[in-house]
């Protein structure tokens, strides 16, 4: 099973490399023409993809340490290297947001302001359909190999896809004789990237600290609790080894059983959990009932 994770992980890679490429040509074009046009939305949003750029890369770093076997000092594997990278990338996220903050309402004091050039919003709508086919990619990847990580890069692809979407609106809607609207778009654009930030560490602090999906422990239990056998379960318990799912469970079985009757019943779960289920690993206790 360790291969064929390593080989899904593998697979993820890709899907962090062409998002990385995509955002590194969109916040060159972004920032380039966001400057001569002096458009605050765009700007803001090619800052935005700058920091894309960093999460992409914190998640292919992860996902690379995460493929590294177990050795001496991390016996359990390196799986939860991606989570780590994900939360750090979440810091760098909400720092430049901030920044986009910061700039956005410094402009509103600027006299003189004027629409940016309509340009800027064209550039706008091509990001969006470009990143719009990143997302598909990603989420296909996503859904192949049931990963999270990847899943949550794709939905940072379709967020930046209406990022740009909005800033080109703004943009747009500046040529009507309102310039303060691309200032406007700009203070959206910032607060939709602390958002993300705080979403993306939210999720990895969640997973670090053995947070698990308590409507998964339920039916865990539930699918469990059926294997023949089985007169009952005394606790359950659920964690993450990266995107890998680890479950703790103590099972009831009759007194009268062998040990080897009882090991047999302890295999079984193992087994339907890990076959049917998609659970990396899964440790049972067996107590006479």
């Amino acid at each position: 099973m360790d291969n064929e994770k390593y080989n899904d992980l593998k697979l993820g890679e890709r899907g962090a490399m062409i998002s990385i490429i995509a955002y590194i040509l969109l916040s060159i074009l972004k920032l380039v023409i966001g400057y001569l046009s002096d458009s605050a939305a765009l700007k803001a949003d090619g800052l935005n993809n700058t920091t894309d750029i960093i999460a992409s890369i914190a998640v292919l770093v992860g996902l690379r340490l995460s493929r590294r076997p177990p050795d001496k000092d991390h016996g359990y594997g390196h799986w939860k290297s991606e989570t780590i990278a994900s939360m750090v990338a979440s810091f760098i996220m909400l720092a430049v947001g901030i920044q986009v903050l910061n700039d956005a309402i410094s402009s509103m004091f600027e006299s003189g302001k004027e629409s940016p050039h309509i340009g800027a919003g064209y550039v706008g709508i091509f990001s969006a359909i470009v990143m719009y086919f990143v997302y598909r990619y990603n989420k296909k990847i996503a859904t192949q190999i049931n990963s999270t990580a990847v899943m949550a890069a794709a939905k940072d692809n379709i967020s930046d896809a209406w990022v740009s979407i909005g800033a080109a609106v703004g943009i747009f809607g500046s040529q009507l004789g309102m310039p303060w609207l691309d200032t406007l778009t700009a203070l959206i654009v910032g607060l939709l990237i602390c958002k993300t930030a705080w979403d993306i560490f939210k999720q990895a602090s969640h997973q670090l600290s053995d947070g698990f999906d308590v409507e998964k422990i339920s039916l865990y239990q539930n699918v469990i609790g059926k294997v023949k056998g089985v007169k009952g379960i005394k606790a359950i318990k659920g964690r993450y080894y990266g995107n890998n799912e680890v479950i703790d469970v103590v099972i009831l079985v009759n007194s009268t059983l062998t040990i080897t009757e009882a090991h047999n019943i302890a295999t079984q779960v193992e087994q339907i959990m890990i076959l049917d289920h998609g659970v990396y690993d899964v440790h049972v206790h067996v107590e006479p009932n």
